[in-house]
C-alpha cells in the first residue's frame, strides 16, 4: 500500500522561507515522476515542481521558477521542496503525488496523492 506524507508547512512572512518533505512508503518506482502540488480556496490544483528520482530530473511551474527547487533522497524514499522567496500568493494547500498515469508531467493525473500540508505567506 503506498502512502505519501507530507510535512514542513507553516505560517511565514512573505520573503521567508520553507521546505517540504514527503515521505513516499510502499512506492518503489524511482523512474516515474513525484513532485508537488498546490491548491489554494476556490482555485483549481496546480502543479508546482516534480522530479523523476532516477534521474534527478526537474521540471518548474514558471510561478515559481528560480524561488523552489524539488530534490530528492533516495535512501530515505523522501521529496523535498524548498521554498524561499515566498509571497502570499504561494499561500495554499501543497500535495505530494507519485506515478504519472495521464497527461502532462504538471497536470494532475498522478496515481497518489498525499493528504496535503498547508503553507500560509501572511504580507
Amino acid at each position: 500500500q503506498v502512502q505519501l506524507v507530507e510535512s514542513g508547512g507553516g505560517s511565514v512572512q512573505a520573503g521567508g522561507s520553507l521546505k517540504l518533505s514527503c515521505v513516499a512508503s510502499g512506492y518503489t518506482d524511482s523512474r516515474n515522476y513525484m513532485g508537488w502540488f498546490r491548491q489554494a480556496p476556490g482555485k483549481e490544483r496546480e502543479g508546482v515542481a516534480v522530479i523523476v528520482p532516477y534521474s534527478g530530473s526537474t521540471w518548474y511551474a514558471d510561478s515559481v521558477k528560480g524561488r523552489f527547487n524539488i530534490s530528492q533522497d533516495n535512501a530515505k524514499n523522501t521529496i523535498y521542496l524548498q521554498m524561499i522567496s515566498l509571497k502570499p500568493e504561494d499561500s495554499a494547500m501543497y500535495y505530494c503525488a507519485a506515478e504519472l498515469y495521464s497527461g502532462s508531467r504538471l497536470g494532475a493525473g498522478y496515481k497518489y496523492w498525499g493528504q496535503g500540508t498547508q503553507v500560509t505567506v501572511s504580507s
